[in-house]
């Protein structure tokens, strides 16, 4: 068997949603990425499988999270950012501002068209 063909231990988490043949499926392909950055830090030995499993879960489990699962890969992001905040690969507060910065993006991108940060009207190089 390649390594291609083991399943991560990431694609076994507890709610992450899956098809009929039990393959991880994204709503959207940021998603998909998050899942896949994911996957890429644990593989290289960046954190443990229990370390993951322990911050999804803390936020999964947050007061006013979705009952439905509907904000699942939104709880996958925010445990990625701070576990990487948490273990000093990235700053919390350089985080907040590449999101803030990604959602005017979105919202000054025309309908159809491919997002990019330069559409920020505040970027800035």
């Amino acid at each position: 068997m390649s390594a291609c063909e083991v399943p991560s231990p990431l694609a076994q988490s507890p709610g992450l949603p899956k098809s009929a043949d039990g393959e991880p499926v994204f709503p959207e392909p940021w998603a998909a990425e998050a899942f896949a950055m994911t996957v890429h830090l644990h593989e290289t030995g960046l954190f443990s499988w229990s370390e993951w499993a322990e911050r999804l879960s803390g936020e999964l489990h947050k007061p006013g999270r979705a009952v439905d699962g509907s904000d699942y890969f939104d709880c996958w992001v925010a445990a990625l950012s701070g576990l990487l905040v948490s273990k000093g690969i990235a700053d919390a507060d350089a985080i907040l501002a590449l999101q803030q910065s990604w959602q005017r993006a979105a919202e000054a991108t025309p309908h159809g068209k491919p997002i990019v940060l330069e559409s920020d009207p505040q970027y800035t190089t």
